[in-house]
């Protein structure tokens, strides 16, 4: 792997890697221990309709995902917030229709044929340097955003209903938060993926949330565990010419599997 780091792309895949794994262990430790891991999925697969608008118009990549993931997430987060009992039958349909929306306008965009597969399973290898540096500026104000509402955050994930007592403006909060998580899954896509963002998203706060105490922990372990999986992933896909994206999620699946099994032998 050492030698691997003379050339720029691996460089910049690293980098992409490790800041990739940072922001989704802040922001995955708040949509696991917050419930909305479906709504994740639904905002990671609505953003392909995002990719089919930005090549269909010639738009930059980050532009036309971002917005329209924005605005997919906003109107999934005002759906569970006001018909909870069929959030996941509207998610589920903005999914399917945005992925189709994808599509269809990559089919028709004149002279270009995109490779689906690498936003379907990442492409870590091609991540430029100037995306390092949104990524950078990304990770930082979310980052920001985190520090600064930590407490509302807290209370907000752990008991709605206190939060609300206590003057925390829940609903704000919430659509901040799936707005941070809409931009999130943007910038990790790049790295591996649509189809495997949810698991970099949820398993690193999965394996680590049973070990910590707080929120905080759970953050830094999630990011530091993500950053493992992202070293291991890349490794390997040198090492046996392996898709990178699949690899990363490959041992992070691992690794949960193994999790799953050291807590069923400590029971037994």
């Amino acid at each position: 792997m050492i030698e691997a780091l003379h050339f720029e792309f691996m460089r910049n895949a690293l980098m992409a890697g490790l800041l990739a794994s940072i922001i989704c262990g802040i922001m995955g430790t708040l949509v696991v221990v917050n419930r909305i891991v479906f709504l994740s999925g639904g905002i990671a697969h609505a953003a392909y309709g995002g990719i089919g608008i930005a090549f269909y118009f010639g738009w930059p990549y980050l532009v036309g995902t971002i917005g329209f993931s924005m605005v997919a997430a906003m109107v999934m987060a005002a759906v569970s917030l006001h018909s909870k009992h069929r959030a996941d039958t509207i998610i589920g349909v903005i999914w399917a229709v945005g992925m189709a929306c994808g599509i269809i306008l990559i089919d028709l965009t004149p002279g270009y044929n995109v490779d689906l597969m690498s936003y379907l399973f990442g492409s870590i290898l091609t991540v430029p340097a100037s995306d390092l540096w949104i990524m950078l500026a990304v990770g930082i104000v979310i980052t920001g955003l985190v520090v600064f509402y930590y407490q509302d955050l807290l209370a907000m994930s752990y008991d709605e209903e206190f939060a609300r007592i206590r003057g925390v403006p829940v609903r704000a909060l919430y659509f901040l938060l799936i707005g941070m998580l809409a931009v999130t899954v943007v910038m990790v896509i790049q790295v591996v993926g649509l189809i495997l963002v949810i698991a970099l998203l949820t398993i690193p706060p999965f394996i680590v949330e049973r070990h910590t105490r707080s929120l905080f922990q759970m953050m830094i372990g999630s990011s530091l565990l993500g950053a493992v999986f992202t070293v291991s992933g890349l490794w390997l896909s040198y090492a046996f010419d392996l898709t990178s994206g699949a690899s990363i999620i490959m041992v992070a699946g691992i690794a949960f599997f193994l999790s799953l099994l050291i807590e069923r032998l400590r029971i037994f």
